[in-house]
This record gives structure tokens, sequence and C-alpha cells, in this order.
């Protein structure tokens, strides 16, 4: 047995695994044409990813001229449709991912996915990307009925997972607010869709690539 510090890794899906922000964007651009607002740029909406699709398509309203009550409930299945039909068009896992990841198979971690995303299409992006088999776990938005900041999704994926010291990888405020009430080290990658800078997360680590990870856990 190794004497690596975790049994078990946990990761947010976008701006964490996936680099999913030209796809989303598309979602979003296609919604807002349909009541004829101007695009959004890829930047514009990247810090809006990270509550899920609703709050995503909100702030997009609210960003391109304000969101008329019932709009986001009226134009919410569409952008769903559309994104479900092109969810891996132009998404990718960051660099370096595969490889942590092959190392912490290879060190018998196992590996988790806790994300606002709904499950469905959680499982879906992952498994267009050849990375839904590689986790134990995956816990969406919409699995448990309540979600990050909750610690509840990470203390359920712990347990799901079989138990052990546990570390959360995300890009968000929510991510870190979740592992701290979790009781888990919260760590935070840099690269990801950050809404501020990142030393203002509070998090009790970050990462600049994911060749840094590893390492990192090693000394924790």
């Amino acid at each position: 047995m190794n004497d690596f510090p975790f049994r078990i890794v946990g990761f947010d899906l976008d701006g964490t695994l996936v680099d999913t922000a030209a796809d989303l964007t598309a979602a979003v651009n296609h919604a807002l044409a349909s009541i004829d607002r101007a695009p959004l740029t890829e930047a514009a909406v990247r810090p809006m990813i990270g509550l899920g699709a609703r709050h995503m398509l909100g702030q997009g309203l609210l960003a391109t001229g304000g969101a008329p009550e019932g709009m986001v409930d009226r134009l919410l299945p569409d952008l769903l449709r559309y994104y479900e039909a092109h969810i891996a068009v132009n998404s990718r896992p960051f660099p370096g991912l595969t490889d942590a990841l092959d190392r912490l198979d290879d060190l018998g971690v196992a590996t988790t996915v806790v994300t606002n995303k709904a499950e469905r299409m959680a499982r879906m992006l992952l498994g267009e990307l050849g990375l839904a088999d590689r986790m134990a776990v995956i816990i969406g938005g919409d699995t448990l009925g309540v979600r990050k900041p909750s610690p509840e999704p990470i203390l359920a994926m712990i347990e799901q997972a079989g138990g052990g010291r546990t570390a959360f990888v995300g890009d968000s405020i929510y991510d870190v607010m979740a592992a701290k009430a979790a009781g888990t080290p919260g760590i935070l990658v840099g690269f990801g869709f950050l809404d501020r800078p990142a030393e203002e997360f509070g998090a009790d680590h970050v990462i600049g690539d994911y060749d840094a990870l590893i390492p990192l856990l090693e000394t924790l």
C-alpha cells in the first residue's frame, strides 16, 4: 500500500476538469438570439458559469438588457436542448488533466465529480470526452436536491466513494465554500472560470496547472 495521503480526490466539472466555456457561450447566445439580444463574448460568459444553466442564462439576460419575469423559464428549455446537441463541440479537458488522473489511478485514489451541472448533462459530457468511466462517483446539481456551496454533495460523494481522506478541486467560490463546510482541503485551479483574482477566494491552496496537483497533494 502506498503512503499517498488521500484516498479520494473530487473535482468540479466546468472550469475545473473541462474547459466548457465555448460550448456554454454558444448555448447562451443561441437563447439570446431568439429574443434578438446581442451575443456575449466567451470572456463575458466565463464568470457566469458555476451555479447551473438557469443562473448562467439569468446572468446573460441581465448583461444584455435585463431579465423580465418569466424570461428565464421561457428560454431555458431551448438553451438546454441546444447545449445537449452541441455539448462537446469545443469542450476539452484542461492540459495535464489526463496525466494527473492516470497518476491518481496508479496511486489507488478514487476520482470523483461534484458539479452544479445537471447529472445527466454531466454524465453525457464526461462520456463524450472519455472521462465518465474514470470517475467512481458523479454527483450533479440535481442529484440530491441541494447543490454547492452546500457541503452535502461533497459529503455524499465521500460516502459513495467509500470514505477516507478527501481533497476537493474546483474553480469557483461555491467549490471553496463547499469544501470548507465539508471539512476537506480545497484546491483552486487558477486557470478556471474565475470571477475574481485567485487570492481572493480563500482556498487552502491554488495550482496554476495540473502538473502541480499531485506534488501538492503529497505535501498535505
